[in-house]
């Protein structure tokens, strides 16, 4: 169940990105140390343990720091991609994820959903982000040169940078704003499971959306092979403009 003060999505900052990404434990998690409390050094009993929340961070955090000593090559895209892919979408009971209201979580709660240490450990695919990847998308998000000098630490002129829309980040999954036109991204993804394998796509859009995902199957042959799709969403619904 996700708290009431797990935080919410969508993102102001970059609203074409979904978020959360993911969940993971964070309530009720007991923490312990050895020391007293009162610095009594000849206490007979100095072993203290504590309930506290806000613990979902680092817990991610270990399970990422695991992932990157299993696999030293990834990426922290690649090992984010991981942990989104492979995460939970239902409980326990096999049912869906509840909010503090005992309702099915809507995705700006769960993100992908509840994370999944073992199966991120294999996920098959992933999707990978180079540095540079992210230098178009902070210009398409309209950064100044000033900010992105700063953040890299280097001088960029954004006018000369080919700027591209959120959704055109290689990222884990899509939030789309829809308009009057069709729209379609291109996803890569790079294939870290074995060497000989196929993938087809499933797709379940949400009521009143069409998902068109080209090509439908990918086939690899080696480790490390990267292939490309295009996913093109429309909609059904009269919008207003």
């Amino acid at each position: 169940m996700v708290a009431y003060f797990s935080s919410r999505g969508p993102s102001r900052a970059s609203p074409g990105i979904l978020k959360p990404d993911i969940i993971g434990p964070g309530m009720n998690i007991l923490a312990a140390w050895p020391f007293s409390v009162e610095n009594i050094i000849n206490a007979k009993y100095t072993f203290n343990i504590f309930s506290e929340t806000s613990m979902s961070c680092p817990h991610l955090c270990g399970i990422a720091a695991l992932l990157k000593s299993a696999h030293p090559d990834w990426s922290p895209a690649a090992i984010k991609s991981a942990m989104m892919t492979t995460a939970h979408i239902v409980n326990l009971n096999n049912a869906p994820i509840e909010d503090e209201r005992f309702l099915p979580v809507d995705i700006f709660a769960v993100g992908s959903g509840h994370v999944n240490p073992s199966k991120a450990n294999d996920p098959g695919l992933i999707y990978d982000i180079e540095p540079g990847d992210y230098i178009p998308y902070l210009c398409g998000l309209k950064y100044t040169n000033r900010q992105m000098s700063m953040i890299l630490q280097r001088k960029v002129n954004c006018s000369d940078e080919s700027s591209i829309l959120e959704g055109e980040l290689n990222y884990p999954s899509f939030l789309i704003v829809f308009g009057l036109s069709n729209q379609t991204y291109t996803r890569i993804v790079t294939n870290v499971g074995e060497a000989n394998a196929s993938y087809t796509v499933d797709i379940l859009p949400p009521h009143g959306v069409n998902v068109v995902v080209n090509p439908r199957s990918l086939q690899f042959s080696e480790l490390n092979q990267k292939l490309k799709f295009e996913v093109t969403f429309s909609t059904s619904i009269l919008v207003l403009s």
